[in-house]
């Protein structure tokens, strides 16, 4: 019988993709609090050392790598770096990921497919890489980011959308594949999260008033508000840990309650 109440990430390590800041950032940090060692990787040696210096800062031992995720001979090469500097990886976390916001007809197809590549190939490169020593080690825990674009169409965004629904079938596939080696594969979609890159959005214009992305995401969004990126931590956390051995194959959408609400009537 297992401890199902055992939250800890004691003697795990932990690999997080693009986790220099912003959301990969927060959830290594919560794995580190939680007892976790902690590896990323980023596509830029400059990425990495500022990653390096907010996590030293913070108090956190964490080991950076340079890698270029869509490239499966780095992944590979990084993985067998990290298993024989670190250890076996534990718990993998498919952050690393890209946008474009072009309308369809005017995105060129190596546009569209750099979006594929980067958000939908990597993560199938990464857990690849991962896998054969988590089924030796006899359990694993991989955690793709997926989006409210794994559920949700929006203008401007025919990649992303393709992509993070691809995403969501591929963390469905991959429980499938291999649930019977007790690996355990999940994703956390994230709703719409206040982080430098959305400040812009959220700033009062000249007369006053709230931006209107921000009025339409605050009135879309049941609680009313942006989410911070702390608030997926304690999501990741259970998805890392023993508490969640029985969950798989799920997407565990942090959004506020988008997905539940039809939005308010103008």
């Amino acid at each position: 019988m297992g401890d199902y109440l055992n939250f800890s990430l004691e003697g795990k390590v932990a690999l997080v993709t693009g986790a220099s800041y912003g959301i990969g950032y927060a959830i290594a940090s919560a794995y580190a609090k939680s007892g976790a060692k902690i590896v990323f990787c980023d596509i830029k040696q400059e990425f990495v050392d500022k990653g390096l210096d907010s996590y030293k800062a913070d108090g956190i031992d964490a080991k950076g790598y340079v890698c270029d995720v869509t490239n499966e001979a780095m992944v590979q090469d990084m993985v067998k770096k990290i298993e024989n500097e670190v250890g076996v990886i534990d718990i993998l976390v498919n952050n690393a990921g890209i946008i474009k916001r072009i309308p369809m007809c005017d995105m060129t197809a190596d546009e569209f497919r750099q979006v594929i590549d980067v958000d939908l190939n990597a993560p199938f490169i990464v857990a690849k890489a991962v896998i054969p020593s988590m089924i030796k080690k006899g359990h694993g825990k991989i955690i793709n980011i997926c989006s409210m674009m794994s559920e949700l169409g929006r203008e401007t965004v025919s990649a992303y959308a393709a992509a993070k629904g691809g995403l969501k079938m591929l963390t469905r596939n991959i429980c499938s594949e291999y649930g019977a080696d007790n690996i355990q594969c999940n994703g956390i979609g994230p709703g719409y999260i206040a982080t430098p890159q959305t400040a812009p959005l959220r700033e009062k214009q000249a007369d006053g008033s709230r931006h209107p992305f921000d009025q339409f995401i605050c009135g879309r969004t049941p609680a009313g508000r942006w989410l911070e990126a702390e608030e997926l931590t304690g999501p990741a956390v259970f998805l890392a840990s023993d508490a969640s051995n029985a969950v798989n194959g799920h997407i565990l959408y942090v959004d506020g309650g988008i997905l539940a609400y039809i939005g308010k009537q103008p």
